[in-house]
Formats: structure tokens, sequence, C-alpha cells
């Protein structure tokens, strides 16, 4: 038995775009993630179009065949880009533009009314609402309350103190996770969790038996640039068995 694995393709399009070209395609990216058993494929357009586009987007769906997880900022520019393309679920992230990768949580309990109509149109159309959000009672209580269907736990924090070899920290984080992702289970949410994962971080995430999945990106690409796509996913897989 295992978590699912979601191999964000993010970063490989953003070294595409580093000299405006063609290659590498984060598309054939997620084809080999595909190949090597990854059970989702998550994208972040955003704003600025950094990285994926909605071409990538429309490329994917007519592609692969595994779930496709949009990262998107709560806009109506997103929206209609969601609705028309129709990813098997949709993640609603902060977004700001100058900031190099996403940098905490969605603010739910300050936006969550405007949320809550936010997300109607994606449950009618069928589409699976998540929210990315810190491992905090209140953000997931209100979360319940909007009607999403999951919540996927900000890692960052942890991996944070992990990288930094503080241990009391790490401590400290781990705990904050497993109680908030037994918190949001009791609620009906699903339970997802990501940013900052690494090969080395990862193993006590995969101890908490309520998430259900992880969402990873730049380890698994900065890895791949050395080993191959198809290895750095399935390595990855193989860390998320659980004992």
């Amino acid at each position: 038995m295992r978590m699912r694995l979601g191999v964000n393709i993010d970063h490989v399009a953003t070294v595409r775009n580093a000299r405006r070209t063609f290659e590498p395609d984060p598309v054939y990216a997620a084809i080999l993630a595909q190949m090597a058993g990854a059970d989702q494929i998550t994208l972040h357009v955003r704003e600025d179009r950094r990285h994926v586009n909605e071409n990538d987007l429309r490329r994917l769906k007519e592609t692969i065949h595994i779930p496709i997880n949009l990262e998107m900022a709560a806009t109506e520019e997103m929206k209609n880009i969601a609705l028309t393309y129709r990813p098997n679920r949709i993640t609603l992230v902060p977004e700001k533009r100058e900031e190099i990768t996403t940098e905490g949580g969605l603010d739910v309990v300050g936006q969550e009314k405007f949320l809550a109509e936010y997300i109607k149109p994606f449950k009618e159309a069928g589409i699976e609402v998540s929210l990315f959000i810190d491992a905090d009672a209140e953000q997931i209580k209100a979360a319940a309350r909007i009607g999403a269907d999951a919540v996927e736990l900000h890692t960052g924090p942890y991996a944070e103190a992990w990288n930094a070899f503080d241990w009391e920290k790490v401590k400290e984080e781990l705990a904050r996770l497993k109680f908030a992702a037994r918190f949001a289970k009791n609620l009906g949410l699903r339970v997802y969790a990501g940013h900052g994962l690494t090969y080395h971080n990862v193993k006590e995430i995969v101890q908490i038996e309520e998430i259900e999945e992880l969402n990873i990106g730049h380890s698994i690409v900065a890895n791949a640039v050395l080993i191959g796509f198809e290895r750095a996913v399935k390595e990855m897989i193989n860390l998320l068995k659980r004992d």
C-alpha cells in the first residue's frame, strides 16, 4: 500500500521557457510520469504564464489518461480556463506575481463568502475542488463550510525546518500536520499534502495515514535532470510505500 503521487510538471516548463523554445516539453514529461506509475499530473497556470500555459493544459487533456490537477488562483480568468478545459480537480492557491513559488496557504477564513460562490460552477461541473491551506484548524473548518471536497496541507514549513536540520521545528511541524490531517478527515474532507517535499524529507509525511496523496514537482524534476524522468518518478513512488 502506498500514497498516491501527483507529479507537478511546472519546472519542466520553467527550463523550456528559460530559452523561450519548445523543449523540454512538459507534456512529454507528463507522459513519462504516467508510464512510470504516477497517479496524477499537477500543473499551475499562473497569471504571468511563467511556466505552463493553456496550450500545455489543452495538450495534456488530449494526451494523458491519468487525472489532471490544475492549481490556480481564484480569479475570473482562471475560472474560465478551468471550465473550458475541465481538469479532474482544481486546487485553489494564493498567488503573488513576485514570488518564486507559492509562499503560504490560502486564507479561506478571510475570503469565505467569496470562495463559497467561486467554487459553485466547479461543483456543478463535477470538478473536484481542493484548497491549498496551512495546517490550521480554522482554515480547515472554513474549507469544510464552503463545500470544498479536499484540502492540500502546506508542507513548506516542515520542509524548510528539515532542510535547516532544525529537528525540534521538524517535530513541531509534523505534529501540526498530523493534527490537521486528522481534523480535516474527521470533517469529511479528503486530505492531500505538498510543497518543498524531497526524496530526503518525505518519509515522515508518508506515515501520516490520513493523507492520501502528495503533489511533488521540483525535487522530481531536479533529479530527472541527472537520472531521467521515469527513474526519478519511480524512485519517488517507492518512497511513498507505507509500512
